[in-house]
C-alpha cells in the first residue's frame, strides 16, 4: 500500500474518460487500497483512479473520513442507474487545490458497480453522498466540478486555473 500523489487540473488522466475494469485482480485491488490511503493521507471524502493518474473506472468514498469502517465504499465500474432532483452545495476537489465552487449535482441517486471481489453492489445515495458520487463518477467520465459551473464562473475560473499551470504554482 502507498499514498499516491494526486494529479491536478490539466494532467490529461482529468480531462478524457476512464476505460472499464475487465478483470478485478491483484494489481486493481492494489490500486484501490492505495487510492483508499491516498484519500484518508489528503483528508477526501472521495477519489477517483484518475485522480491518481490512472485511467481506469475506480472510485472510493468514505463521508467518514476513515472514522467508520463501515462507511468506506470502493466501486469498480460505477455507473448511475437512476437520479433525481437537484442540490448545489460549495465544492471543491483534491485535482483542483485552492478552489471550489457551487456544481449543480442530483439530490437522490442509485449507483451500480462491483466490489473490489467482483459482485455486483447497489448504493442508494441522497445528500453529500449523492455528491460524493456524481462527483467521483463525474472524473471517470473525464469532467470535473469546474465543467459543472455556470458559464461564466467556469470560463473565469478555467482562466484561472490555465495561469496556475503556466506559473506550475499549485496551492496544496
Amino acid at each position: 500500500m502507498a499514498i499516491r500523489s494526486i494529479v491536478t487540473y490539466g494532467h490529461p488522466a482529468l480531462h478524457s474518460p476512464a476505460a472499464p475494469v475487465a478483470d478485478i485482480d491483484d494489481g486493481v485491488r492494489e490500486l484501490i487500497r492505495d487510492m483508499v490511503d491516498t484519500m484518508y493521507a489528503t483528508s477526501g471524502i472521495g477519489l477517483a483512479a484518475p485522480q491518481v493518474g490512472e485511467p481506469w473506472r475506480v472510485i472510493v468514498i468514505d463521508l467518514s473520513l476513515g472514522e467508520d469502517a463501515a462507511q468506506l465504499i470502493r466501486m469498480v465500474n460505477p455507473e448511475i442507474v437512476e437520479q433525481q432532483g437537484e442540490q448545489r452545495h460549495e465544492e471543491g476537489c483534491l485535482s483542483v487545490p485552492g478552489y471550489s465552487g457551487l456544481p449543480v449535482r442530483p439530490a437522490r441517486m442509485r449507483v451500480r458497480g462491483l466490489n473490489p471481489d467482483g459482485r455486483e453492489q447497489v448504493v442508494t445515495a441522497t445528500d453529500l453522498l449523492a455528491r460524493a458520487f456524481s462527483h467521483e463518477i463525474d472524473h471517470i467520465e473525464g469532467r470535473l466540478f469546474v465543467d459543472r459551473l455556470s458559464p461564466l464562473k467556469r470560463d473565469l475560473l478555467k482562466r484561472k486555473l490555465r495561469r496556475r499551470i503556466r506559473q506550475d504554482d499549485w496551492e496544496r
